[in-house]
Protein backbone atom coordinates (compact mmCIF):
# COMPACT_ATOMS: atom_id res chain seq x y z
CA UNK A 1 0.00 0.00 0.00
CA UNK A 2 1.11 3.62 -1.23
CA UNK A 3 1.89 6.37 1.00
CA UNK A 4 -1.30 8.56 2.15
CA UNK A 5 -2.40 11.83 1.59
CA UNK A 6 -4.19 14.00 3.86
CA UNK A 7 -6.01 17.35 2.65
CA UNK A 8 -7.68 20.08 4.97
CA UNK A 9 -10.30 21.86 3.77
CA UNK A 10 -11.21 24.99 5.95
CA UNK A 11 -13.91 26.07 3.80
CA UNK A 12 -15.01 29.84 4.60
CA UNK A 13 -13.52 29.73 8.30
CA UNK A 14 -11.15 31.26 10.84
CA UNK A 15 -10.69 34.51 11.07
CA UNK A 16 -7.00 35.62 10.34
CA UNK A 17 -5.65 35.11 13.50
CA UNK A 18 -7.77 32.38 14.58
CA UNK A 19 -6.09 30.60 11.00
CA UNK A 20 -2.43 31.84 12.15
CA UNK A 21 -3.18 30.06 15.22
CA UNK A 22 -4.36 26.78 14.03
CA UNK A 23 -1.65 26.87 11.10
CA UNK A 24 1.28 27.44 14.24
CA UNK A 25 -0.66 24.45 16.36
CA UNK A 26 -0.24 22.18 13.18
CA UNK A 27 3.11 22.73 12.42
CA UNK A 28 4.34 22.24 15.43
CA UNK A 29 2.17 19.12 16.26
CA UNK A 30 3.86 17.30 12.97
CA UNK A 31 7.44 18.99 14.15
CA UNK A 32 8.37 15.84 15.62
CA UNK A 33 6.40 12.79 13.50
CA UNK A 34 8.42 10.93 11.36
CA UNK A 35 5.81 11.67 8.62
CA UNK A 36 5.48 9.60 5.11
CA UNK A 37 1.98 11.51 5.07
CA UNK A 38 1.52 13.80 2.37
CA UNK A 39 -0.12 16.52 4.17
CA UNK A 40 -1.98 19.93 2.56
CA UNK A 41 -3.76 22.87 4.27
CA UNK A 42 -6.20 24.71 2.20
CA UNK A 43 -7.44 27.80 3.87
CA UNK A 44 -9.70 30.66 2.74
CA UNK A 45 -7.76 32.64 0.12
CA UNK A 46 -7.15 35.24 2.51
CA UNK A 47 -4.47 33.74 4.62
CA UNK A 48 -2.93 31.45 1.67
CA UNK A 49 0.32 33.36 2.11
CA UNK A 50 0.65 33.11 6.04
CA UNK A 51 0.08 29.31 5.51
CA UNK A 52 2.71 29.35 2.48
CA UNK A 53 5.37 31.26 5.11
CA UNK A 54 4.41 28.67 8.20
CA UNK A 55 4.71 25.75 5.38
CA UNK A 56 8.64 26.58 4.70
CA UNK A 57 9.44 25.62 8.02
CA UNK A 58 6.97 22.86 8.59
CA UNK A 59 5.96 19.39 6.91
CA UNK A 60 2.66 20.48 5.24
CA UNK A 61 1.88 21.75 1.57
CA UNK A 62 -0.88 24.29 1.01
CA UNK A 63 -3.89 24.21 -1.03
CA UNK A 64 -5.83 26.52 -2.43
CA UNK A 65 -9.92 26.19 -2.31
CA UNK A 66 -10.85 27.34 -5.73
CA UNK A 67 -9.37 29.09 -8.87
CA UNK A 68 -10.96 30.74 -11.49
CA UNK A 69 -11.71 30.00 -15.14
CA UNK A 70 -9.94 32.62 -16.60
CA UNK A 71 -6.55 33.58 -16.76
CA UNK A 72 -6.82 37.25 -15.83
CA UNK A 73 -8.74 40.29 -16.44
CA UNK A 74 -12.12 42.27 -15.49
CA UNK A 75 -13.61 39.30 -13.28
CA UNK A 76 -13.92 41.62 -9.97
CA UNK A 77 -12.89 39.27 -7.16
CA UNK A 78 -11.61 35.81 -9.02
CA UNK A 79 -8.66 34.43 -8.26
CA UNK A 80 -5.94 33.22 -11.01
CA UNK A 81 -3.88 30.17 -11.03
CA UNK A 82 -1.11 32.84 -11.24
CA UNK A 83 -2.26 34.22 -8.50
CA UNK A 84 -2.20 30.85 -6.45
CA UNK A 85 1.22 29.93 -7.87
CA UNK A 86 2.82 33.58 -6.63
CA UNK A 87 1.26 33.09 -2.83
CA UNK A 88 3.71 29.61 -2.69
CA UNK A 89 0.68 27.27 -3.16
CA UNK A 90 1.19 24.01 -5.37
CA UNK A 91 -2.53 22.74 -4.78
CA UNK A 92 -5.98 23.56 -5.53
CA UNK A 93 -9.42 22.06 -4.68
CA UNK A 94 -11.20 22.05 -8.08
CA UNK A 95 -15.14 21.05 -8.34
CA UNK A 96 -16.27 20.54 -4.67
CA UNK A 97 -19.77 19.74 -4.42
CA UNK A 98 -20.69 23.28 -1.96
CA UNK A 99 -19.25 24.71 -5.55
CA UNK A 100 -20.69 22.34 -7.80
CA UNK A 101 -24.23 23.22 -5.96
CA UNK A 102 -24.18 26.82 -4.56
CA UNK A 103 -22.02 28.18 -7.42
CA UNK A 104 -23.73 26.08 -10.46
CA UNK A 105 -19.46 25.00 -11.85
CA UNK A 106 -20.45 23.15 -14.62
CA UNK A 107 -18.42 19.96 -15.85
CA UNK A 108 -17.34 22.08 -18.58
CA UNK A 109 -16.41 25.11 -16.54
CA UNK A 110 -14.57 22.72 -14.16
CA UNK A 111 -12.68 21.13 -16.86
CA UNK A 112 -11.33 24.88 -17.95
CA UNK A 113 -10.14 25.05 -14.71
CA UNK A 114 -8.04 22.14 -14.20
CA UNK A 115 -6.27 23.12 -17.28
CA UNK A 116 -5.36 26.75 -15.57
CA UNK A 117 -4.03 25.13 -12.80
CA UNK A 118 -2.07 22.47 -14.84
CA UNK A 119 -0.83 25.46 -16.88
CA UNK A 120 0.79 26.82 -13.45
CA UNK A 121 2.48 23.92 -12.19
CA UNK A 122 -0.40 23.23 -9.24
CA UNK A 123 -1.49 20.43 -9.18
CA UNK A 124 -5.89 19.76 -9.14
CA UNK A 125 -7.94 18.42 -6.51
CA UNK A 126 -10.69 17.06 -8.36
CA UNK A 127 -13.76 16.01 -6.37
CA UNK A 128 -16.62 14.07 -7.37
CA UNK A 129 -19.33 12.56 -5.47
CA UNK A 130 -23.04 11.78 -6.16
CA UNK A 131 -26.39 13.54 -4.32
CA UNK A 132 -28.42 10.84 -1.70
CA UNK A 133 -31.35 11.18 -4.71
CA UNK A 134 -28.90 9.46 -7.02
CA UNK A 135 -27.30 7.09 -5.00
CA UNK A 136 -30.98 5.65 -3.93
CA UNK A 137 -31.72 5.69 -7.63
CA UNK A 138 -28.57 3.19 -7.75
CA UNK A 139 -26.95 5.98 -10.33
CA UNK A 140 -23.87 7.14 -8.26
CA UNK A 141 -21.28 4.89 -10.53
CA UNK A 142 -22.73 6.18 -13.76
CA UNK A 143 -22.99 9.83 -11.80
CA UNK A 144 -19.26 9.62 -11.14
CA UNK A 145 -18.42 8.12 -14.31
CA UNK A 146 -19.59 10.94 -16.13
CA UNK A 147 -18.20 13.44 -14.12
CA UNK A 148 -14.81 11.46 -14.28
CA UNK A 149 -15.55 11.71 -18.48
CA UNK A 150 -16.20 15.51 -18.97
CA UNK A 151 -14.16 17.23 -16.19
CA UNK A 152 -10.97 14.76 -16.49
CA UNK A 153 -10.75 12.11 -18.86
CA UNK A 154 -9.92 14.79 -22.31
CA UNK A 155 -6.65 15.00 -20.62
CA UNK A 156 -3.64 13.24 -21.89
CA UNK A 157 -1.81 10.39 -19.65
CA UNK A 158 0.97 12.90 -18.94
CA UNK A 159 -1.51 15.54 -17.19
CA UNK A 160 -3.73 12.93 -15.84
CA UNK A 161 -0.94 12.03 -13.55
CA UNK A 162 -0.84 15.25 -12.20
CA UNK A 163 -4.25 14.99 -11.47
CA UNK A 164 -5.45 13.71 -7.24
CA UNK A 165 -8.96 12.69 -7.00
CA UNK A 166 -11.49 12.97 -4.17
CA UNK A 167 -14.24 10.96 -4.06
CA UNK A 168 -16.90 12.74 -1.60
CA UNK A 169 -20.44 11.71 -1.39
CA UNK A 170 -22.40 14.65 -1.25
CA UNK A 171 -25.24 13.06 1.25
CA UNK A 172 -22.16 13.18 3.71
CA UNK A 173 -20.61 16.30 3.73
CA UNK A 174 -21.22 17.98 6.61
CA UNK A 175 -24.12 16.21 7.69
CA UNK A 176 -22.47 13.76 10.07
CA UNK A 177 -23.23 10.97 8.03
CA UNK A 178 -19.89 8.39 6.43
CA UNK A 179 -20.03 6.24 3.88
CA UNK A 180 -19.06 2.76 5.15
CA UNK A 181 -15.53 1.66 4.20
CA UNK A 182 -17.57 -1.06 2.15
CA UNK A 183 -19.13 1.73 0.23
CA UNK A 184 -15.69 4.00 0.11
CA UNK A 185 -13.73 1.02 -1.12
CA UNK A 186 -16.66 -0.37 -3.72
CA UNK A 187 -16.80 3.27 -5.08
CA UNK A 188 -13.07 3.62 -4.86
CA UNK A 189 -12.15 0.43 -6.84
CA UNK A 190 -14.58 1.43 -9.73
CA UNK A 191 -12.88 5.47 -9.66
CA UNK A 192 -9.56 3.53 -10.33
CA UNK A 193 -10.98 0.54 -12.88
CA UNK A 194 -12.29 3.93 -14.86
CA UNK A 195 -8.63 5.41 -15.07
CA UNK A 196 -7.47 2.09 -16.11
CA UNK A 197 -9.81 1.69 -18.89
CA UNK A 198 -8.95 5.37 -19.52
CA UNK A 199 -4.97 5.49 -19.29
CA UNK A 200 -3.53 2.18 -17.97
CA UNK A 201 -2.49 -0.17 -15.16
CA UNK A 202 -0.10 1.59 -13.72
CA UNK A 203 -1.83 5.28 -14.50
CA UNK A 204 -4.81 3.68 -12.81
CA UNK A 205 -2.66 2.41 -9.43
CA UNK A 206 -0.35 5.67 -9.04
CA UNK A 207 -3.43 8.10 -8.98
CA UNK A 208 -4.12 9.17 -5.47
CA UNK A 209 -8.03 8.91 -4.65
CA UNK A 210 -8.85 10.40 -1.14
CA UNK A 211 -12.17 10.06 0.47
CA UNK A 212 -13.85 13.10 1.40
CA UNK A 213 -17.49 13.19 3.24
CA UNK A 214 -17.39 13.84 7.18
CA UNK A 215 -13.66 12.11 7.80
CA UNK A 216 -12.60 11.97 11.22
CA UNK A 217 -10.24 11.10 13.77
CA UNK A 218 -12.52 8.16 14.92
CA UNK A 219 -13.22 6.96 11.43
CA UNK A 220 -10.04 7.39 9.54
CA UNK A 221 -8.27 4.61 10.41
CA UNK A 222 -11.11 2.15 8.96
CA UNK A 223 -11.52 4.12 6.04
CA UNK A 224 -7.96 4.51 5.69
CA UNK A 225 -7.18 0.92 5.76
CA UNK A 226 -9.32 0.21 2.70
CA UNK A 227 -7.43 -0.73 -0.83
CA UNK A 228 -8.11 1.79 -2.75
CA UNK A 229 -9.00 4.65 -0.26
CA UNK A 230 -5.84 7.06 -0.90
CA UNK A 231 -6.09 9.34 2.39
CA UNK A 232 -8.78 11.86 2.97
CA UNK A 233 -10.36 15.48 2.31
CA UNK A 234 -10.83 16.30 5.70
CA UNK A 235 -14.08 19.40 6.47
CA UNK A 236 -14.37 20.33 9.84
CA UNK A 237 -12.30 17.77 11.73
CA UNK A 238 -9.36 19.95 9.98
CA UNK A 239 -10.42 22.74 11.73
CA UNK A 240 -9.31 21.18 15.09
CA UNK A 241 -5.54 20.74 15.27
CA UNK A 242 -5.43 17.79 17.35
CA UNK A 243 -8.06 15.90 15.54
CA UNK A 244 -6.49 16.90 12.33
CA UNK A 245 -2.91 15.43 13.55
CA UNK A 246 -4.49 12.28 15.07
CA UNK A 247 -6.18 11.44 10.94
CA UNK A 248 -2.51 12.15 10.43
CA UNK A 249 -1.76 9.09 12.73
CA UNK A 250 -4.25 6.86 11.66
CA UNK A 251 -2.99 7.36 7.99
CA UNK A 252 0.39 6.96 9.02
CA UNK A 253 -1.20 3.46 11.10
CA UNK A 254 -3.06 2.14 8.08
CA UNK A 255 0.06 2.18 5.79
CA UNK A 256 2.11 0.86 8.46
CA UNK A 257 -0.53 -2.20 9.12
CA UNK A 258 -1.10 -3.13 5.38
Amino acid sequence: MKNKIVAGNWKMNKTFSEAEELLVAVAEGIDDMPLNTEIIICPPFLYLEMAADVSEESKFSVGAQNVSSEKSGAFTGEISAEMIKSAGVDFCIVGHSERRAHFQESDEVLATKVLRLLEKDIVPIFCIGEQLSEREKGEEFKIVENQLTKGLFYLDKDAFERIIIAYEPVWAIGTGLTATPEQAQKMHAHIRQLIEKQYSVEVAYNTYILYGGSCNSKNALELFSCQDVDGGLIGGASLKAEEFIEIINAAETSVKSN
